[in-house]
């Protein structure tokens, strides 16, 4: 029997992960796969949205238009939208390994035990990459 490819598996709209089903199987991996495409997707759509949104404010900066305040507006928002496009970038960066993760078979693992990470955790937050209590004692320490 052929083993099934999570990037081809065509999963029910309403397809949720459940406990009953092996851990991290095609379906699974195809439901996050799914998820973190979107998720990336969107990301790049916005992050585009952000960078013109960007260019334009510098035009409108540097052909002088407005007042002090506008400019000072127009800084403010150049520095904002710069920000939100870095936070985009990181998280793009996350999406991209735990993309990774999935491809060489380590998705839903913990990067410091290999435990599974918890299928509740995984739709929680499908960028997790340790277990509950691992989470919790690395930001103890980071205090």
């Amino acid at each position: 029997m052929k083993k099934k490819d999570y990037k081809t598996i065509e999963l029910d709209a309403k397809y949720t992960p459940k406990k009953s089903e092996p851990y991290m199987c095609p379906e699974h991996l195809a439901y996050f796969y799914h998820v973190l495409n979107s998720q990336r997707e969107e990301l790049l759509n916005d992050r585009d949205d952000v960078l013109n949104d960007v260019r334009m404010a510098e035009k409108s900066e540097n052909a002088g238009v407005g007042d002090e305040q506008d400019q000072a507006s127009a800084e403010q928002e150049i520095t904002m939208n710069l920000r939100m496009s870095e936070r985009a970038d990181n998280l793009l960066k996350k999406i991209n390994s735990a993309l990774e993760r999935i491809e060489n078979g380590t998705y839903g693992y913990s990067v410091i035990s290999g435990d599974e990470i918890g299928l509740q955790r995984m739709l929680a937050r499908p960028l997790a990459t340790m277990t509950t209590e691992e989470q919790e004692e690395y930001e103890k320490n980071r205090k």
